[in-house]
């Protein structure tokens, strides 16, 4: 603007004109302010727009007390216009150039995030619960470069090809154990057959006895073992299958356990479910329920309730106590535990769906298995 008053008066040598002025009273001010001058306005200053008048109201000993210094802006001003446009060119090329910029920025890092993106992808296809040896094969390093994208898909790579070699491993061990354990099994009953049906004394015939309830211990061990290590079952996990019938097999094959303790077994059949899920499994869990509850009772703290409903099987022993009948056999079980195998139970319910829970207190003991 002060270059602009420059020139201007310039043009106008030798006859310079200034477009600042002072007035002592309001009849004497431009007239197209005049008016508004001889209204008295406040102190202070005013920008008139049409006019291209700025004026600046100043006290001042006069009639009216005040002055009004006046700068005619025409000409000056509106050159200045120009920069505004400038302005708004140089404001439209910088929000081009950035929107520009960010669009590029967008695309380079979709470019460098895509291999990631068909990493994931990939990895995401791959069936965890049915892993074959050769999922590995659907991750090949080489189709990701050699950056830290490729040296991440050659570790899973590694990884599955592993993982692969174990399942197959697993796979022949759980085969060969299943044969090579069940076979011994298999011999010793049947000698216990050939020596039952023959005349024994009543210390051989106990033997005979403890040797094959140790049997049936020991197979169903070798079964819960060999049924949690399967990771594929023949499809056995989603069988349909009445619990009843298990309970009281399971109930019949441990009473011996009792033998002794004066201990009775209270039985609630208060429903008749049918679960889905491996029976074998469901057996084994019960089995090792009604077994820790046998060996934990003390002699004649009993009862001990076996409940099942239409959600759930309960089992209750006492857990401590004086025997009101004879002593413990020697022998038995006498650890303050509530088992070895509830643990395991723990696994068979996680892998068939079913839930387990314990529950004590000083009196008894309760395992609860729901479905």
């Amino acid at each position: 603007m002060l270059t602009t008053q420059l020139q201007h008066a310039a043009e106008t040598y030798p006859d310079l004109t200034t477009n600042l002025r002072g007035y002592a009273d309001a009849g004497s001010v431009p007239e197209p302010i005049r008016a508004w001058a001889q209204a008295g306005p406040d102190e202070g200053l005013y920008e008139f727009v049409a006019e291209e008048l700025h004026v600046a109201v100043i006290p001042a000993d006069t009639a009216q007390g005040r002055a009004f210094v006046v700068f005619d802006v025409a000409g000056i001003e509106a050159a200045s216009a120009e920069d505004w446009w400038l302005l708004l060119v140089i404001t439209t090329v910088v929000g081009v150039l950035g929107a520009l910029g960010f669009g590029l920025g967008v695309l380079v890092m979709r470019r460098a995030v895509a291999p990631v993106v068909q990493l994931a992808d990939v990895v995401a296809g791959i069936d965890l619960e049915h892993l074959s040896a050769a999922d590995h094969t659907l991750i090949e390093s080489g189709r990701f470069g050699r950056d830290e994208v490729g040296v991440l898909a050659g570790a899973i790579e590694k990884t599955l090809q592993r993982i692969s070699a174990f399942v197959v491993r697993e796979r022949d061990f759980t085969g060969s154990a299943s044969h090579e354990l069940r076979t011994p099994i298999t011999v010793i009953t049947g000698a216990l057959e050939l020596l039952e049906q023959s005349d024994l004394s009543g210390e051989d015939a106990k033997s005979v006895d403890r040797i094959r309830r140790a049997t049936l211990e020991m197979k169903s061990t070798i079964e819960m073992f060999l049924c949690i290590a399967r990771e594929a079952d023949d499809g056995l996990y989603d069988e349909h299958f009445p619990v009843a019938p298990l309970v009281t097999r399971a109930i019949e094959q441990q009473r011996y356990l009792l033998d002794g303790k004066c201990v009775v077994v209270d039985v609630e059949t208060l429903a008749a479910p049918v679960v889905r899920g491996h029976p074998q499994a469901f057996l084994i869990a019960v089995t090792n329920l009604v077994r820790n509850a046998f060996e934990q009772t003390p002699g004649g703290q009993g009862p001990i309730t076996v409940r099942l409903t239409t959600r759930e099987l309960l089992v209750t022993n006492r857990s401590g106590g004086d025997d009101a009948c004879r002593p413990t056999p020697a022998g038995a079980s006498s650890a303050n535990g509530h088992g070895l195998g509830l643990g395991i139970v723990q696994r068979l319910c996680e892998r068939n769906g079913w839930a387990f829970s314990l529950q004590t207190d000083e009196a008894r003991v309760t395992a609860c298995l729901s479905w």
